[in-house]
């Protein structure tokens, strides 16, 4: 009787244990918080928050006002009014935008940001925007002498890099005896190169290219060749499978319908 009643009591609980509802996720009774989602809490707030370093043309730029425009500014913006919200950007550093996403300081990073596998254990990355890799830029006299990773790499060479992203950690690679200097502000760091108190950056293919026509003096070195594969895209939070099948989709949809071609162009013609 009692292994008879044991296992009446086993039967009972499978069967409610198979009738509860399941979480997004293939979890089972975590409530609420297993079900939130972006996807519903940004339409439902009317915000999209939007973490940017606001310093990397053509991806981002924050202007004197305090305004802010670039490739994946208007893709931000068009991102939130198909979320039926506006969008909120925050401000963040090169060195703090994967923290600020993981701890849900905004609900997405935006603004060139390159797919690493680093910052993939920290969040979800987006379906690609565009490739890209690290490549030289340059004084257009000096083209030739940094086309090669050696020629960078010579005492005398003067490198400049921004702290805190993926330049200086490829520039700190490769580079052993050349001299590194870190200039803080990405929005003047090619002056650097034009007026001669350096030689030589390298940086995103994409970027090399803007610079090089916003400067004639510099000229980017093998675009085409870059040193590196990498691709850009928009950092998400870990866990929100629903947010993020939701942007992938926007970002497909913007990369093959000439959205996003047509917002390079403009900038490229010079923003």
């Amino acid at each position: 009787m009692k292994r008879a009643a044991a296992l009446s009591a086993l039967v009972c609980l499978l069967v409610v244990t198979a009738a509860a509802p399941a979480a997004p996720g293939g979890g089972r009774g975590h409530g609420d918080r297993a079900r939130s989602t972006l996807l519903d809490s940004v339409p439902r707030k009317g915000v999209l928050r939007v973490c940017t370093t606001g310093d990397y043309r053509p991806f981002t730029h924050r202007e004197a006002d305090g305004g802010h425009r670039g490739v994946d500014i208007d893709m931000a913006r068009d991102l939130a009014e198909s979320l039926d919200a506006a969008p909120r950007f925050v401000p963040t550093t090169w060195k703090e935008i994967v923290d600020d996403v993981a701890d849900r300081r905004c609900d997405i990073a935006v603004g060139g940001i390159s797919v690493t596998l680093a910052r993939a254990r920290t969040v979800y990355f987006s379906e690609p925007t565009r490739e890209d890799g690290k490549t030289p830029i340059a004084r257009c006299a000096d083209k030739d002498a940094y086309r090669t990773l050696e020629q960078i790499d010579r005492p005398g060479t003067r490198v400049v890099v921004n702290p805190g992203g993926t330049n200086e950690q490829f520039a700190r690679a490769h580079v052993k005896r050349a001299t590194i200097t870190v200039h803080p502000d990405n929005t003047t760091i090619f002056q650097e190169i034009v007026e001669g108190r350096a030689d030589v950056m390298m940086t995103d293919a994409s970027e090399t290219r803007y610079q090089a026509a916003l400067h004639p003096e510099l000229c980017a070195i093998h675009p085409d060749e870059p040193f590196t594969f990498a691709e850009k895209a928009y950092a998400l939070p870990r866990g929100d499978e629903p947010f993020k099948e939701y942007v992938d989709q926007f970002v497909h949809l913007a990369t093959h319908d000439g959205t996003y071609a047509a917002y390079e162009a403009e900038w490229l013609r010079g923003g």
